[in-house]
């Protein structure tokens, strides 16, 4: 095979966990090659033009889950990093003719106009809501206990991280240890229920617990999914989304540039095709150019199904490891579009703060029961009717994004089958689903169809085919309880760590899971490192 590299750490695609990972790893002093299969880095977190004169974020659209010890470990503000949060949080539209508008001080004024009782419940709930989401930032950091077979040795290590988490816990009190439970086995419908009584609250904070989720708000577990949302922090400010200058891919470039200076080797244009495993153990890869770069490790930012089941030949894994993992579960249900606007949306149901709303995350999908119906439908007919749709007007932040006078918003669209029933084919039915996604726009703000010069989809295929999102899941499997902590991506594999010698993973597969936090490529960065001082590699 053409050319030959001896390395000590080969990194198999450039997402910003892969980044992450490599940038950590160089700044530790071992010498690290990243190979990305296409000619931008950043995997889901970049910043195309998908029409002249207009860029946006193409696929992840807004941040909060981007730790604050990665961004100062890395330095990313130096490197160009600028976020700015968004004053106004969401705005829903109901469908009474009137609209909820939640932050900057205003959501129990706004509450109120619905429901007194849910405004004066406001404060306890996010109180117990973030008390248990600060737990959650603990752990993000943190290599889960891991369950392991072997000597006592092997386990002494597993046992005490256990009993260290378990510290952690008990600094619980039991009301805390109550919401904890409630939060991983519950609903995020049943929660919700639990504590208000209008719908148009329990909705938008209902919509963490589907986004990205294929899943009614009534699913057991999909509580956990609106937490997942609620642990992160933009600027210091907890709790808060916010939104990069220059889009996503000016996260992705940052990060980039940092590893670079710390000096990793970064190769674009020329994905892996295959893990060598050698005596049981990964000692490089083969790039799709027939380039081989031999490394002592090798770390994967794929999806796990896509490392194990078309870059590893099945016979050099243990079958029950095969096995389970071919039941690894992704799909989240996701048409995600951009649109290039001649202008800005007008919502009937507006209020007249100044346009205030647009800056905001705005959701289509006024009840719970909306939401369950959405998803109703895609299980049975492939595509929601009355379809879920966040939109962020990212051009009202920063407006290099759009000529002058025009916009470029990004269209989140829930619900849909990642694969269509009766052998329907998304390549056949992207153009009319987009069509559906406006209208249901459309609505609620009449004229947008017709302000809409271009845009860019992505049907679930799409987003598999172009970043290798099994099933156009965002999240690289889906966070039920058998697919989080130390079960992610499998019990037994929870510590980054994969079944072969010298293979790690730092994707999103791993723990904390999804979003773009750049946790997992910081914590499997550690573990590699601490194989390498010990000799283990």
């Amino acid at each position: 095979m053409a050319g030959h590299q001896d390395t000590d750490v080969v990194v198999i695609g450039g997402g910003h966990n892969g980044l992450t990972c490599a940038a950590y790893l160089a700044r530790a002093g071992l010498k690290v090659t990243l190979v990305e299969r296409r000619q931008i880095v950043g995997g889901a977190a970049v910043t195309e033009e998908f029409h002249p004169g207009f860029r946006n974020s193409t696929a992840s659209y807004t941040v909060s889950l981007l730790n604050k010890k990665v961004i100062a470990d890395l330095d990313l503000a130096k490197h160009g990093l600028k976020i700015v949060h968004r004053p106004v949080a969401n705005f829903l539209p109901t469908e009474d003719g009137r609209s909820l508008t939640t932050g900057q001080g205003r959501t129990h004024k706004e509450v109120a106009k619905f429901s007194q009782k849910d405004a004066d419940r406001l404060d306890v709930y996010e109180g117990e809501l973030a008390s248990v989401a600060e737990v959650m930032r603990d752990l993000v950091l943190e290599t889960p206990p891991n369950v392991v077979e072997g000597s006592w040795r092997e386990a002494l290590p597993e046992i005490l991280a256990g009993a260290r988490l378990g510290n952690r816990m008990r600094r619980l009190d039991m009301e805390e240890r109550r919401t904890l439970l409630e939060l991983f086995a519950k609903s995020c419908g049943d929660y919700l229920d639990g504590w208000f009584e209008s719908e148009p609250i329990k909705a938008i904070f209902g919509f963490d617990g589907i986004v990205g989720n294929y899943a009614s708000p009534y699913q057991p577990g999909s509580a956990y999914v609106l937490l997942h949302h609620v642990f992160g922090e933009v600027n210091g400010v907890k709790g808060v989304w916010g939104v990069a200058m220059g889009g996503m891919g000016a996260i992705s470039d940052a990060i980039c540039k940092s590893a670079v200076e710390a000096g990793v080797d970064v190769r674009v244009g020329d994905g892996v095709a295959e893990v060598i495993v050698e005596k049981g153990r990964a000692v490089g890869v083969v790039t799709s150019g027939g380039r081989t770069i031999r490394a002592k490790a090798v770390v994967s930012n794929v999806h796990p199904q896509m490392l194990y089941q078309q870059l590893i030949d099945p016979a050099l894994l243990p079958a029950p490891f095969v096995r389970r993992i071919a039941g690894y579960r992704s799909g989240s249900g996701v048409f995600r579009m951009n649109v290039a606007l001649s202008g800005l949306p007008k919502f009937t149901c507006a209020p007249d703060d100044g346009g205030d709303h647009l800056r905001a995350g705005i959701i289509i999908g006024p009840t719970l029961a909306y939401m369950e119906r959405a998803w109703l439908d895609a299980k049975t007919l492939g595509v929601a009717r009355e379809p879920i749709v966040e939109m962020l007007i990212q051009s009202l932040y920063d407006d290099s994004l759009a000529p002058p006078g025009s916009h470029v918003a990004s269209l989140f669209c829930q619900q849909v089958a990642p694969v269509l029933p009766d052998g329907r084919s998304w390549d056949d039915e992207r153009e009319a689903v987009a069509d559906h996604m406006i209208g249901a726009v459309d609505k609620w703000a009449p004229g947008f169809k017709a302000s809409v010069i271009a845009r860019q989809l992505h049907s679930p295929l799409d987003l598999e085919r172009k970043f290798g999102l099994i099933g156009g899941d965002i999240f690289h499997g889906r966070l039920t309880l058998d697919q989080l902590f130390s079960a992610r991506p499998m019990l037994g594999h929870g510590d980054y760590r994969g079944p072969l010698k010298g293979l790690y993973m730092c994707g999103s597969g791993t723990h904390p899971g999804g979003g773009v936090t750049g946790a997992p490529g910081h914590n499997a960065a550690r573990e590699v490192v601490k194989d390498f001082r010990g000799k283990r590699v």
